[in-house]
């Protein structure tokens, strides 16, 4: 599964619950709620976010847009954006309209249908805040940092959480009423300890004296570290692990609106490394390592800037997109980074982000304004099926 990383008014609420097995939703209007159910199945924006969609009009308001998907199943899952939460439980033939307010998502992870977290704006503020809720998303409450400012979550379970900074790594096991920090290697720019891992086993992405980048291993917890992998060059990246598989991306310079990247992955918990993909461009220079990749472009190209990775039943999927062909996609394995495909990218747009909850099942979002919708794959995205536009 890729986690590492709901509208039916028929008479009485409790349709919603047995529909989607997430109860009595707050906030649910008939009026709302039988706009979803209208018009062809997975068309369009569903009748929903009709007033957020008034209040944003204005010339001098940002326009609707998503920020991040999370899907718990191939059929259910939710889409979150600047203002609002949405979802669907059968595949996005039906969306619900969950939540519309003051929250401006940045990450969303729902470990169940009920209980959920988010990193969220409030309004115009540009600082993050940890939100929960306990109602499937309708209402949320801030959470206790211990007055960290954390950049990205990976929820554990409904009440342990890990905390990113953007130098250090905090935990929670009781739902933020407390927390502790993990030890991490000095000059720390990326880390993870993936839910698999016990709080024992986990990574760290540092700086190197002099240049280039190195990836440290922990199996104490933070007591100790060891080094798994050095790239010369690379300015940070990101770190994604399921298992025996590491994915690690080391991000280069930009320029021209193109990046430059190398993609590294290990089937065998880090003891060995495959440079799978080395994308160096005109604009961002030499990716970032040296030695023969197996691929020299990542998905979505000219120039294409890298998305989110995610890893699936074994399968793992990168997305991209390029803003000089105003086009996203994505490239993929089967084999843990023996080879790599990238997919022709058909699909309106410049940023997206991917979840997959199977092996070739998958949803890819648009991140942009312009191009903002929701899109559906059942064969590891050769096609494509459209489930919700704005």
């Amino acid at each position: 599964m890729n986690k590492q990383q709901v509208r039916f008014w028929l008479l009485p609420v409790l349709c919603i619950g047995l529909i989607l097995g997430i109860g009595n939703i707050p906030g649910l209007s008939p009026t709302k709620a039988t706009a979803a159910g209208e018009g062809k199945c997975g068309q369009g924006d569903h009748g929903l976010l009709q007033n957020l969609k008034r209040q944003r009009a204005g010339a001098d308001q940002d326009p609707l847009k998503f920020s991040d998907i999370d899907f718990l199943s191939t059929s259910t899952g939710r889409a979150a954006g600047n203002g609002f939460l949405i979802g669907t439980s059968d595949s996005g033939c039906h969306w619900q309209e969950i939540y519309t307010g003051q929250w401006q998502f940045e990450q969303i992870d729902f470990p169940d249908n009920v209980k959920g977290w988010a990193l969220a704006r409030a309004g115009k503020s540009q600082n993050l805040n940890l939100i929960r809720t306990k109602d499937g998303g309708s209402k949320w409450a801030n959470v206790y940092t211990a007055g960290q400012s954390l950049q990205r979550i990976d929820v554990h379970n409904a009440e342990t959480v890990v905390g990113y900074t953007r130098n250090a790594v905090y935990v929670t096991k009781n739902g933020g009423n407390a927390w502790a920090r993990i030890p991490t290697p000095a000059n720390t720019r990326a880390a993870l300890f993936p839910a698999d891992g016990g709080l024992k086993r986990g990574w760290a992405m540092t700086v190197k004296p002099g240049g280039g980048i190195q990836l440290m291993k922990t199996v104490d917890g933070g007591r100790h570290w060891r080094e798994s992998l050095a790239v010369s060059g690379g300015i940070g990246g990101e770190i994604y692990s399921s298992g025996e598989q590491v994915w690690v991306l080391v991000r280069g310079e930009s320029g021209m609106s193109q990046v430059s990247y190398s993609l590294y992955a290990s089937a065998d918990n880090g003891k060995n490394w495959v440079r799978v993909i080395a994308q160096s461009t005109a604009g961002g220079g030499p990716a970032p390592g040296s030695g023969k990749a197996v691929a020299e472009r990542g998905p979505a190209n000219p120039g294409g800037h890298p998305g989110n990775l995610v890893i699936a039943d074994g399968a793992v999927y990168l997305a991209g997109g390029s803003p000089a062909a105003g086009k996203v996609g994505l490239g993929r394995s089967f084999n843990g980074g023996k080879t790599w495909s990238n997919v022709p990218a058909t699909l309106a747009g410049f940023e997206a982000k991917i979840a997959f909850p199977a092996k070739k099942t998958g949803w890819l979002v648009v991140t942009n304004p312009d191009d903002a919708a929701i899109y559906f794959t059942k064969d590891g995205g050769v096609s494509w099926n459209i489930k919700f536009d704005l």
